[in-house]
């Protein structure tokens, strides 16, 4: 399923409303969310961040957004990759934290990004590369952070609008 289907179907806009319509005419927009969503959760090249594990941080992220639909979509992008029970761990925030290296790294910087933006530093992308996370794939996370909660802003902002158009 498409970024702009599962955007459309999580806001919950009905194809031929008046909301569908007024999407409809945003298409190029729409079109770069499916792109945005390839390039950050199903890359051709993962690099140092496989298909799963995306899968579920988008996951975890969706939870913390409070997004339950989302997280649901996620759920089932991690079972289709491969979910293991570290994974199906990391997907939860309930779980307990992981305490060392790379991905308890990751999964740290994930989570207070998306629920304390204000509060990311220099020092923050420091902690990434003492965890012997490299360059490319912090760049990988941030672009996954910032798409996951972009989707999930959209998504609110569309159910705002759903039945007031």
């Amino acid at each position: 399923m498409s970024a702009t289907a599962i955007i459309e179907r999580l806001a919950g806009v009905s194809p031929g409303s008046p909301l569908g319509a007024v999407l409809d005419r945003r298409a190029e927009i729409m079109a770069l969310s499916q792109a945005a969503h390839d390039a950050v959760l199903i890359p051709r090249d993962p690099g140092g961040i496989d298909h799963a594990l995306r899968a579920a941080l988008a996951e975890r992220m969706s939870v913390h957004l409070g997004n339950a639909d989302l997280a649901a979509h996620y759920r089932e992008m991690l079972e289709a990759a491969g979910s293991t029970v570290e994974l199906a761990g990391i997907a939860d925030p309930a779980q307990p934290a992981l305490s060392a290296g790379r991905t308890a790294a990751t999964v740290r910087h994930v989570d207070m990004v998306t629920k304390s933006p204000r509060d990311a530093s220099g020092a923050d992308i420091q902690a990434l590369r003492e965890a012997g996370i490299s360059e490319p794939d912090i760049v990988r996370i941030s672009e996954l952070v910032a798409f996951v909660n972009y989707q999930a802003r959209v998504i609110a902002g569309l159910k705002l609008l759903v039945g007031r158009l």
